[in-house]
């Protein structure tokens, strides 16, 4: 047999595109030509793949071998094409039965002694692999877990190309160690670990989650995070440095509630292909929590890099919260190019290796202060800016994008009294969340029969026409919009908190109260009675200067 063939996975940002490997062997001068679109590191997988061969104990033809990776039209990267490429050609050597691999498909990179690494994308492809048909797939042992979360495919996990010959081959399987090098601690860094905490204890304090029982004070700032979590909205938090904005938005991915089996495999498989996944968690059951610093690039927030394009901090953040602190320092090309993932729910790509599509439907949060040094207030103590300053450093958060958050929220100085004194009304981060679940399974419930399943999701029209309001519950807003203060978008996203308000309430609709609520979370002016607003404690002095009487 001079002829053999089975199948791989080329990605295609978070889809898979199933790939068949090709061998073929002729009478020649021996050589090894590898056709079919492949990059760069795909292409040193001829020297990978004969030195793994030779290595493994198998002899390597000395005939002119031709490996066709079809379609040749799709772009192939990555070097988990190895192992399938290895069997192929020791099937087209009549080494390995080609019956016994045309029905399997094959992912996993070789070592130069014949070792199965590990690559980056084995969910997705292996998704791939069971909507094309295949319920076999082989990958690294590593990697097994996280090939298994797909229903209907047997995975095999194998630690080397000796051990996956004799599997084929029903020979006695080799005694490979487990690869040792991957957490293997290092005696030079011993040194630099604080006594008495080592790599385990590290791990386990960065599993406790922060409690919204912590932050001092905030009580609007809490009220608007809870709305946030339970109808999906996008928010702002504006204020003086030290206030709490960070912590806030930390405790924000906890109220939300668990991910189910759909979104937690679209997330898993979005930090697959991004080379993320966490090691021994192979499924992402969580909302993620994503916070970029201010100097990152475009790419590494909407997606992109050289070659085919990677998932960036929008898709990384899909399903979970998106934290720009100090959001005024990005640049003003990465801040505007979050307006199309966060009105669609994905992000499309187009680059000269290729364009895809990526999941980014995540929930936005903002941090800012009002100056560039932090210290402008209404009465401009303390703040050395001159107006140009302060109007050009706010301006740099466009009014479009602002349109497209839903919550905007004053975050004043703690007091005091809020930081030296212990709350105990304060609400931790589990009574909240169960209020939050609460409220989504009643907004679950009403789109039932829709496409959508929170509050943040339906479009405008639907809430208008679909879903009525309380008689009289629109007049506040409708009176804004003829002022020209409120657009036609900001008085769809005002129906939407309003609606989020109301399922917190266990109201079956909003009324006027809820929609005064949602207005003065947006806007930041208070009109009359307002729906479930925060008790603030009596030790406590805010300054409600900014806030106007509905006349």
């Amino acid at each position: 047999m001079t002829f053999a063939r089975t199948c791989s996975v080329a990605l295609v940002g978070v889809d898979g595109v199933v790939v068949e490997v090709q061998a073929d062997l002729e009478p020649g001068v021996a050589a090894f030509t590898l056709v079919g679109l492949p990059d760069k590191a795909l292409s040193e997988a001829r020297d990978r793949v004969r030195a793994a061969v030779v290595n493994s104990g198998e002899s390597w033809p000395q005939r002119k071998l031709t490996v066709g990776l079809s379609p040749a039209s799709v772009p192939k990267s990555g070097s988990g094409f190895d192992l399938a490429v290895a069997c192929a050609v020791l099937a087209a050597a009549d080494r390995i039965d080609p019956a016994a691999i045309a029905e399997l498909l094959i992912i996993g990179e070789l070592g130069l002694d014949g070792r199965v690494r590990p690559v980056r994308g084995v969910l997705p492809s292996v998704l791939a692999a069971a909507d094309a048909g295949y319920r076999q797939v082989v990958v690294a042992e590593q990697t097994a877990a996280e090939a298994s979360l797909v229903p209907g495919v047997s995975v095999m996990g194998v630690r080397s190309l000796r051990q996956l010959i004799a599997v084929l081959t029903d020979a006695p399987p080799p005694d490979d160690e487990p690869d040792t090098l991957v957490g293997r601690p290092n005696p030079l860094l011993a040194g630099l670990l604080l006594p008495g905490i080592g790599v385990r204890d590290i791990a386990a304090e960065n599993t406790i989650r922060p409690d919204l029982a912590d932050v001092a004070g905030q009580y609007e700032a809490r009220h608007a995070l809870e709305i946030a979590a339970a109808g999906g909205h996008h928010l702002y938090l504006k204020g003086p440095p030290g206030a709490g904005k960070t912590m806030l938005a930390e405790r924000l991915p906890a109220l939300l509630p668990p991910l189910t089996e759909k979104e937690a495999l679209e997330v898993t498989a979005v930090h697959s292909v991004a080379g993320l996944l966490p090691p021994n968690r192979p499924l992402i059951d969580s909302p993620p929590y994503c916070a970029p610093h201010h100097s990152t690039t475009m790419p590494a927030i909407v997606g992109g890099g050289s070659g085919m394009p990677r998932p960036g901090a929008v898709s990384l953040a899909h399903r979970g919260v998106l934290f720009l602190d100090e959001a005024p320092e990005f640049p003003v090309r990465v801040l505007d190019a979050l307006r199309q993932p966060l009105e669609s729910g994905e992000v499309m790509i187009a680059r000269a290796a290729g364009s895809m599509r990526l999941p980014a439907r995540f929930l936005l949060c903002l941090a800012a202060n009002p100056c560039p040094c932090g210290r402008h207030s209404i009465r401009g103590e303390g703040c050395e800016c001159t107006p140009t300053m302060v109007n050009r450093y706010q301006a740099r958060l466009s009014g479009p994008l602002l349109d497209r958050v839903d919550l905007q929220v004053q975050v004043s100085s703690v007091s005091r009294a809020e930081l030296m004194t212990r709350d105990n009304s304060a609400e931790s981060t589990d009574v909240v969340a169960a209020r939050v679940l609460a409220a989504r399974h009643r907004a679950a419930a009403r789109l039932a029969e829709t496409p959508w399943r929170t509050n943040a999701e339906v479009p405008g029209h639907e809430l208008r026409t679909r879903w009525r309001l309380q008689p009289d519950a629109l007049t506040d807003a409708e009176r804004d919009l003829e002022r020209g203060l409120l657009t036609a978008r900001g008085l769809d996203r005002v129906l939407r908190v309003a609606w989020t308000i109301a399922d917190l309430s266990g109201r079956d609709r909003p009324g006027r109260s809820d929609v005064r609520t949602a207005l003065a979370l947006r806007t930041g002016v208070h009109r009359g009675p307002t729906a479930e607003r925060p008790r603030l404690p009596r030790d406590t002095h805010h300054d409600h200067g900014d806030c106007i009487a509905d006349p």
